[in-house]
C-alpha cells in the first residue's frame, strides 16, 4: 500500500514537472504567436517604445509596397515640434519614406491609447487596414488590445512583429533581453486583461 502511494506520488510529481516546463517553455510561443505576414494596407502604424527597429520595419514595409502612410505614435508631446522632427522621424525619412507619408500621434501613452487614437485617425482619414508594428513578446498584448477597440468594425489590423537577434520563439529564457521582455509581458497582459479586456 504505501509502495503504491509513493509510486502515485512520484508520477504525480513527475507529470506535474513536465507540465510545469512545458508551460514555461511555450511562453514564449503565447506572447508571439499574433504576428502576421504582411498584407496591402492604408497605413502603417509603427508604436511607441522604439529603440530603431520598428521603424527600420516600417520604413521597410513602406518601401516594399506595403501601404502608402506611415503612423508614428508614442511621440511625446512636450519635446515634439512639427518643424523639428524627432529621431524616429528622421530615420524613417533616411530609410526612405517621405515626410508627406508620414504622421505622428504625439497623444498616445499606452498601448490601449495608441489603439484608441489610430481607430480615430483611420476613421478620420477614411482607411480601411493598418499594419501594426511592434516586437515579437510585445504581440499578445496588441492583439488583445487592439482588438478590442476595433471590435464591431470593418476595419482590417495586420500585426507584423521586427526580427530582433536577442528574440528566440523557443530559447527565449536564455537570452537577458527576452527573458525581461516575456515575463514583464504576462504581467501586462494579465493587468490589460483585468483593466480593459
Amino acid at each position: 500500500m504505501i509502495k503504491a502511494f509513493f509510486r502515485y506520488l512520484s508520477i504525480f510529481i513527475l507529470s506535474a514537472a513536465t507540465i510545469t516546463g512545458a508551460v514555461f517553455l511555450s511562453l514564449g510561443f503565447a506572447v508571439s504567436y499574433p504576428a502576421q505576414k504582411p498584407e496591402k494596407a492604408d497605413v502603417i502604424v509603427v508604436l511607441g517604445g522604439d529603440d530603431g527597429l520598428r521603424v527600420e520595419k516600417g520604413a521597410e514595409l513602406y518601401n516594399n509596397g506595403f501601404a502608402p502612410n506611415v503612423l508614428l505614435t508614442g511621440i511625446d508631446a512636450r519635446f515634439y515640434r512639427p518643424g523639428r522632427p524627432n529621431w524616429r522621424e528622421r530615420r524613417m525619412r533616411d530609410l526612405g519614406v517621405p515626410k508627406k507619408a508620414i504622421r505622428v500621434d504625439t497623444e498616445s501613452e499606452t498601448t490601449w491609447e495608441e489603439a484608441v487614437n489610430a481607430s480615430e485617425t483611420l476613421q478620420k482619414h477614411r482607411w480601411e487596414s493598418a499594419i501594426v508594428v511592434s516586437d515579437p513578446p510585445h504581440m499578445l498584448r496588441i492583439h488583445q488590445t487592439w482588438s478590442r477597440v476595433f471590435e464591431g468594425s470593418s476595419k482590417k489590423i495586420i500585426l507584423v512583429s521586427t526580427e530582433p537577434d536577442w528574440w528566440n520563439t523557443l530559447l527565449w529564457w536564455k537570452n537577458k533581453t527576452s527573458y525581461r521582455f516575456v515575463i514583464s509581458e504576462i504581467k501586462k497582459n494579465i493587468y490589460y486583461y483585468a483593466i480593459y479586456l
